[in-house]
């Protein structure tokens, strides 16, 4: 049980922004002042992911978190081409929007590989916008993604069907195998977790965001060269027992990146950022405050 405030679905939802990108309404939500950190949430959820960190976040900086095409609360078009670089174009975007020139980033899960996408895309300029990355469990290298039942079955021929037929019994049961066997989601968690995937009935475009997983493994060697550079100083903060990206995951992360700088939550799983939040605030608090300029703006370091 977290002793950080949450916020209702509904109190989060009144907050919210928009803005039209390629002709689809996109939610977003802004708070507090300083340094921009932008959040990005995984698969299938969306921004409410972060409501118990949000308010510690934004007392210390300007938070911003997208809904992106085809979760939470924004459009969900059904033949839209989803691919993990429109949602960094579609980031990119906002941010531009808002006005914002370096920030940060906290990505989870499927927002780990647009995380990536952004890292990959500084390499190209003298002088990087993107100041520091911030991992929870995600499938950094496809090598070491294990995905649940659901995502084989989506990736299936028959993934159009599973999106027609899914439920929030199907949801409570596949969270449960993936959270930590002492914090398992709420029947509110849950409640949140199925009203943002089922709004704008999101279950039948479930089939084309799974992608993502393929889209990974064409991008891998790209984003892997681009986390070798060490010109963003870079942290995993991973639940350790979860089945999809937990601990082997880390592990290789160990073996590709220089100086690892990870941190293993023990008996958390998947959700870190819901499962232990103050956890997750406390390493993340120490990373930024290990990021100092200078160690920002050295030379960009080409990888062996």
């Amino acid at each position: 049980m977290t002793s950080l405030t949450g916020i209702a679905l509904d109190d989060w939802l009144s907050q919210n922004r928009s803005l039209i990108y390629r002709g689809h309404k996109v939610r977003y939500w802004c708070a507090g002042v300083g340094e921009p950190l932008l959040l990005i949430h995984g698969f299938p959820s969306g921004s409410w992911d972060w409501h118990y960190l949000w308010q510690s976040l934004a007392e210390r900086y300007r938070v911003i978190a997208v809904d992106m095409l085809g979760f939470g609360f924004s459009d969900k078009p059904p033949r839209y081409a989803y691919s993990l670089l429109d949602q960094a174009d579609l980031l990119q975007t906002v941010l531009q929007q808002l006005g914002v020139g370096d920030y940060h980033v906290l990505a989870h899960d499927y927002g780990d590989s647009v995380a990536q996408e952004l890292l990959a895309r500084e390499q190209s300029t003298p002088y990087c916008r993107l100041r520091s990355v911030c991992f929870l469990n995600g499938g950094l290298f496809p090598e070491t993604h294990h995905p649940v039942r659901m995502q084989k079955l989506l990736m299936s021929p028959l993934g159009f069907l599973l999106g027609r037929l899914y439920r929030r019994e199907n949801l409570a049961q596949a969270f449960g195998k993936i959270f930590g066997p002492a914090t398992k989601p709420s029947e509110q968690e849950l409640d949140g977790f199925w009203r943002m995937l089922a709004y704008n009935q999101g279950p039948r475009v479930m089939h084309r965001l799974i992608h993502y997983i393929a889209e990974r493994r064409v991008q891998r060697d790209r984003w892997l060269a681009a986390m070798q550079c060490n010109r963003v100083p870079m942290r995993v903060i991973d639940g350790a027992v979860d089945p999809v990206s937990g601990a082997h995951m880390v592990a290789r992360y160990r073996e590709l990146i220089a100086e690892p700088d990870t941190v293993l939550l023990e008996g958390i799983g998947h959700y870190p950022q819901v499962e232990a939040p103050e956890q997750v605030l406390a390493h993340y608090l120490a990373f930024r405050q290990a990021c100092t300029p200078a160690a920002i703006d050295e030379p960009v370091k080409k990888p062996a």
